[in-house]
C-alpha cells in the first residue's frame, strides 16, 4: 500500500500551510517584541529627560548657593 501523487499533494499542501501559519505567528510575535521595544525607549527617554531637568535643576541650584557663599564671604572679608 503505496502513497499516490494525491496523497503527496495533500501532505505537501498540509505541510505549506502549516509553515504559512508559523512564520504568520513569528511576524506577529516580533511586532509586538517590537511595540513593546519602541514603548521600553520611550519611557527611557522621558525618564532620561527628567533626569537631565533635575540635573540642570540641581547645578542652578549650587550655583547659586556658591555665589551667595561668595558674596557673604567678601562681606566678612570687607568688614574686617
Amino acid at each position: 500500500m503505496g502513497l499516490d501523487q494525491k496523497d503527496l499533494e495533500a501532505i505537501e499542501r498540509i505541510v505549506y500551510k502549516n509553515a504559512d501559519d508559523i512564520a504568520v505567528s513569528i511576524s506577529r510575535s516580533f511586532e509586538r517584541i517590537e511595540e513593546r521595544v519602541d514603548a521600553a525607549e520611550s519611557r527611557l527617554s522621558t525618564r532620561f529627560s527628567d533626569v537631565e531637568d533635575r540635573i540642570e535643576v540641581s547645578r542652578q541650584d549650587l550655583s547659586d548657593h556658591i555665589a551667595q557663599v561668595r558674596g557673604d564671604t567678601r562681606e566678612l572679608l570687607a568688614d574686617e
